[in-house]
């Protein structure tokens, strides 16, 4: 009998109420073809001490059969000590699985996979806590010394082959096995993926652009100086692919994983779906939560899989804050036949553009400020609501505004992932 997506959809949601404590691990579907190289991208400069990079990496979504990308970008650690183990797809005998990434006190196995930027296939050396304060190695990280002190300088010595493979076994993956104390790091006691990373996944997910089959491996977005932040000036855009990619032709969702642990439902490993949850004991989280990590947005939170469907059968929710708002591309240059008029019109527009861009970033800062002074005051769910309402009434009204400003027979431009950005330093291996 075949399993239509709304009754697997149904049949997770059922699963998910009586197992609310699954533990993560690795997905419980394989997918029969592997995902494009790695992309070719520059590092945004980290926005703050206390931040870690995490690559960027290609997830799965079930209901469109396609790899997306979802960019690097610096994220603050949930506790001090506590190192990024990247996630990585690997081929285990019937098809290409995903071993989810996680916080913990040692780095332990990625598969072999060289992301870049400290992680080039075996532990990191990306940086390292010293004294509850987080040092950066400035040979792989793009740090500016102005606003963060606590760097080094350590050439790495990379002794493997660089190359943009992203997964682990099966045919031309990385033959790499985990190391002893690969073994000891993953009998540590770990963090989920924190909300702010979810986040990250689930923007990626609703963006057309970063789907493999339309950006075919070069994602318009490769890395954000911080979690959501496709729409800052510092998102970096990738710069070409890591290998030729299209996708095949019959691009199933996959088949059943017969690895999968225990218990574990089909899709309950997506890493859309990885928010931190409570058992994770984490002081940091449960009594001074940090702003962009885990005060828990109602427009970004992952959806439940029930509302997983494609976007033409299930409207989008409207957007909380600016930065949920699709960004628009340039205006298109007026064409009335007199240059001159056109001139004036395209400065005009360009105007527009930019003060409602910048109305869109000074907006989401404040909005970011009033979530981190909330969370500071350990506020109860019912001020957090009430916050986010206001805050999801102040984004449409500025969204109505700027529909508005549009000249008279003139649509708002459309949404585009594409982003102006400067060039940080070259990716070193």
């Amino acid at each position: 009998m075949r399993i239509t997506p709304s009754v697997r959809a149904f049949l997770f949601s059922l699963i998910i109420l009586v197992l609310p404590a699954v533990s993560f691990g690795q997905i419980g579907i394989a997918v029969t073809f592997g995902p494009p190289a790695l992309p070719v991208y520059e590092q945004p400069p980290c926005p703050a001490e206390g931040y870690i990079w995490t690559p960027g990496y290609w997830a799965y979504d079930y209901d469109y059969g396609d790899y997306y990308w979802v960019p690097g970008t610096w994220v603050e650690a949930p506790e001090v000590g506590y190192l990024w183990t990247p996630g990585y797809w690997a081929w285990n005998g019937d098809g290409f699985i995903f071993h989810e990434g996680y916080w913990g006190p040692h780095v332990g196995f990625y598969g072999g996979i060289a992301y870049g930027y400290g992680y080039f296939g075996e532990g990191y050396e990306g940086g390292r806590w010293d004294d509850g304060r987080f040092y950066y190695n400035r040979s792989v990280n793009n740090v500016n010394v102005t606003n963060i002190h606590n760097v080094y300088n350590t050439t790495v010595v990379n002794n493997t082959t660089v190359n943009r493979i992203s997964y682990n076994g099966g045919n031309g993956g990385i033959d790499a096995r985990p190391r002893p104390q690969d073994e000891i790091a993953a009998r540590d006691r770990h963090l989920a993926p924190v909300a702010a990373q979810a986040q990250q996944t689930q923007a990626a997910r609703s963006a057309p652009d970063l789907r493999a089959s339309v950006n075919h491996g070069k994602p318009p977005v490769a890395a954000t100086p911080k979690p959501g932040a496709f729409r800052d000036r510092a998102a970096i855009p990738a710069r070409e692919a890591g290998a030729p990619y299209n996708p095949p032709a019959n691009r199933s969702a996959g088949r059943p994983n017969p690895n999968a642990p225990a218990g574990r439902p089909e899709n309950a490993a997506r890493p859309e779906n990885s928010a931190p949850r409570p058992e994770n004991n984490n002081p940091r989280q449960n009594n001074v939560p940090r702003s962009e990590n885990n005060v828990p947005r109602p427009g970004n939170n992952p959806p439940r899989p029930e509302n997983n469907a494609r976007p033409e059968n299930n409207p989008p929710r409207p957007p909380v804050h600016p930065n949920d708002v699709p960004p628009h591309s340039r205006p298109e240059p007026p064409n009335t036949g007199n240059s001159r008029q056109d001139q004036k019109l395209q400065q005009q527009q360009e105007k527009l553009y930019n003060k409602q861009e910048e109305e869109h970033q000074k907006l989401q800062q404040t909005q970011d400020q009033e979530h981190q002074r909330l969370s500071q005051q350990s506020a109860n769910e019912a001020r957090q609501q009430q916050m986010e309402q206001k805050h999801q009434q102040q984004t449409q009204q500025m969204e109505q505004r700027h529909t508005e400003q549009q000249p008279r027979g003139q649509p708002p431009p459309p949404p585009t992932q594409n982003r102006e950005a400067g060039r940080p330093p070259e990716e070193k291996h």
